[in-house]
C-alpha cells in the first residue's frame, strides 16, 4: 500500500510539472508568436488638447524644452494595448510643438499620428513604429520609464500612468 501511496504521489508530481511546463511553454510562444501576429487597431482621431492641464515629466534635465502630456488625452486601446496621448514641448521663447503619439510598451516603440500646426491637426502621410531609444528626442522613453509603461508592459488604465507621473516627483500642472 506504501508503494501504491508513492506511486500515485510521483503521478501527481509528474502532472504538476508537465501542466506547469505546458504554461510556460505557451506563454513563451505567446510573446514571441504574439508580437508578430499583433495588429494596431483602428487609430483614433487626434483629440482636444488644453495648454491649462498640462502635467509635465522631465525628459533631460540639461534641455530648455519642457515636455508635458494633456491628461484628458490620455487613452490605452483596449484592442491593440497602444497608449496614446498628446505631447506639448514648449521652448523657454513660447513656441510650441503638439504631437499625437502612441507607444507600444512590449516593443518598445513609438509613433507619432499627426502635428498640431496653425490651429488644426495634421495627419503624418505614413506614419512608423520606431525604436524609442534611438529616435533623436527621447520624450516617449522618457515618458514609458516614468510611467506610460509598465516595466515592458502597458499599464491596465490611463489612471494609473497619471497616478505614477505624479508620483515620481518631477510631474507638476503648468
Amino acid at each position: 500500500m506504501r508503494r501504491s501511496k508513492i506511486s500515485g504521489l510521483r503521478q501527481v508530481i509528474v502532472r504538476v510539472l508537465c501542466v506547469a511546463g505546458l504554461a510556460l511553454g505557451a506563454q513563451a510562444q505567446a510573446q514571441l508568436l504574439g508580437d508578430a501576429a499583433w495588429q494596431e487597431a483602428e487609430v483614433p482621431e487626434p483629440p482636444a488638447f488644453s495648454l491649462e492641464r498640462l502635467l509635465r515629466f522631465e525628459v533631460n534635465p540639461n534641455s530648455s524644452l519642457v515636455y508635458a502630456i494633456d491628461p484628458q488625452t490620455l487613452s490605452i486601446s483596449p484592442q491593440d494595448r497602444v497608449v496614446r496621448y498628446v505631447i506639448v514641448a514648449s521652448s523657454p521663447g513660447g513656441v510650441r510643438n503638439v504631437f499625437y503619439e502612441g507607444i507600444r510598451c512590449p516593443a518598445g516603440q513609438v509613433k507619432t499620428y499627426a502635428r498640431y500646426s496653425e490651429g488644426r491637426w495634421i495627419k503624418l502621410s505614413d506614419p512608423q513604429w520606431q525604436d524609442m531609444a534611438s529616435r533623436p528626442s527621447r520624450h516617449a522613453l522618457q515618458l514609458a520609464r516614468q510611467g506610460g509603461c509598465d516595466n515592458s508592459g502597458t499599464p491596465l488604465r490611463s489612471d494609473d500612468i497619471l497616478r505614477a507621473l505624479r508620483q515620481t516627483g518631477q510631474a507638476s500642472v503648468r
